[in-house]
C-alpha cells in the first residue's frame, strides 16, 4: 500500500490531477528538444531582421540586440537611392528565376512523363544515365558550357543562365516518381478512345500532378534566386547582375559603411521566398510524399 502511495505521488500530472500518459509525456518532452534545437537556426534571422531596422552604430552591440531600440526604416530606403541599382537586381532574379521555373515545369513534367509512360528501347538505361548526372556538379561542366555560350553570343545575357536550368535531372526523377503513381490504365484508357501520348500526358496526367508541379516549380524558384555561381560566371554588367551578385556590390560600397543597409538588402532577398514557402509548404509536402511512394 505504501508502495502504491509513492508512486502515485511521483506520476506526472495534469492540471486537474489526472496522470500524464507515457505516449503523451514523450510528446512534451519531443517539443521542448525540438524547440531548443531550432533557437541556434532562428537566432540568425531574428538578428538579420533586427539590425535591418537599427542604426549602423548598433549593428555590433554585445549582447546582440534583438528587438529594435530605435526603429530605422530609412535603411530600405536608402537601400534604394544608392549608386547600387538594387531594384534592377531584384526585378533581374523575379525574371530568370521566374523564367526558369515555368521551363523546368514544362520539360521536366514531360521528360517525367515519358520515363512513366512511354515504353521505348532504352528506357532504363538512358534514365539511369541521367541520374548520374546529379553526382556531377556544375563547376565540372563550367568551361565548357562558357565556350558554348560565348560562341552563341549570350555572355553578359540572361540566357545564359536560363537556358542551362531550364531542365533538371532532380525535377525529372520527382517527377517520373510521382508519374508512376498515376494509374496506367487511366493513361491506357485515354490511349484507346483516340488521345494521343501528348494529349494523355496533357489531358489526363499532369491536371493529376499539380501537388509535385508546386513542389517542384517552389524548389526551383528558391534554387534559382539564390544562384550565386553562374551570374558572376556569365554577367558583366550592372543592368543585368541578379540579386546574389547585387548584395555582394552592395557589401563592397557599404563595406566599411551601414551595416544595417546590407542587412535590409538581404531581408529583402528573404522576404519573398518566406512568404512563398509559408503560402505553399502544404503543397511541398504532399508534392515530396506523392514522389516517394513508388521507386
Amino acid at each position: 500500500m505504501a508502495n502504491r502511495v509513492a508512486e502515485t505521488a511521483i506520476e506526472p500530472r495534469t492540471k486537474t490531477g489526472k496522470p500524464i500518459s507515457g505516449a503523451k509525456l514523450s510528446g512534451i518532452i519531443g517539443t521542448v528538444i525540438v524547440v531548443t534545437g531550432s533557437v541556434p537556426m532562428v537566432a540568425p534571422f531574428i538578428w538579420v531582421f533586427t539590425t535591418s531596422l537599427t542604426s549602423g552604430a548598433r549593428a555590433f552591440d554585445l549582447p546582440p540586440n534583438w528587438f529594435p531600440k530605435d526603429w530605422h526604416f530609412q535603411n530600405f530606403l536608402t537601400l534604394f537611392q544608392s549608386n547600387v541599382p538594387f531594384a534592377t537586381f531584384l526585378w533581374n532574379s523575379f525574371e530568370v528565376a521566374g523564367t526558369v521555373t515555368l521551363a523546368q515545369l514544362l520539360t521536366c513534367s514531360m521528360a517525367g512523363y515519358a520515363f512513366a509512360h512511354v515504353r521505348f528501347r532504352g528506357r532504363n538505361g538512358l534514365f539511369a544515365l541521367l541520374l548520374t548526372s546529379l553526382m556531377m556538379p556544375m563547376q565540372v561542366t563550367i568551361v565548357p558550357l562558357f565556350l558554348m555560350m560565348s560562341s552563341l553570343g549570350l555572355v553578359d545575357t540572361h540566357w545564359a543562365i536560363i537556358l542551362p536550368l531550364a531542365t533538371n535531372a532532380f525535377g525529372i526523377f520527382m517527377m517520373r516518381q510521382f508519374f508512376l503513381t498515376v494509374p496506367r490504365e487511366l493513361v491506357e484508357a485515354a490511349r484507346i478512345d483516340g488521345a494521343t501520348q501528348f494529349a494523355a500526358f496533357w489531358r489526363i496526367a499532369l491536371p493529376l500532378a499539380k501537388p509535385a508541379l508546386a513542389s517542384l516549380g517552389i524548389i526551383t524558384f528558391v534554387n534559382t534566386w539564390n544562384n550565386y555561381f553562374l551570374p558572376l560566371v556569365f554577367l558583366n554588367s550592372w543592368e543585368k547582375m541578379t540579386l546574389p551578385l547585387g548584395m555582394f556590390a552592395l557589401s563592397n560600397v557599404y563595406g566599411s559603411g551601414n551595416v544595417s543597409v546590407i542587412m535590409a538588402a538581404v531581408v529583402l532577398a528573404i522576404c519573398p521566398l518566406l512568404v512563398l514557402f509559408l503560402v505553399a509548404q502544404r503543397y511541398i509536402i504532399s508534392g515530396m510524399v506523392g514522389s516517394a511512394i513508388k521507386g
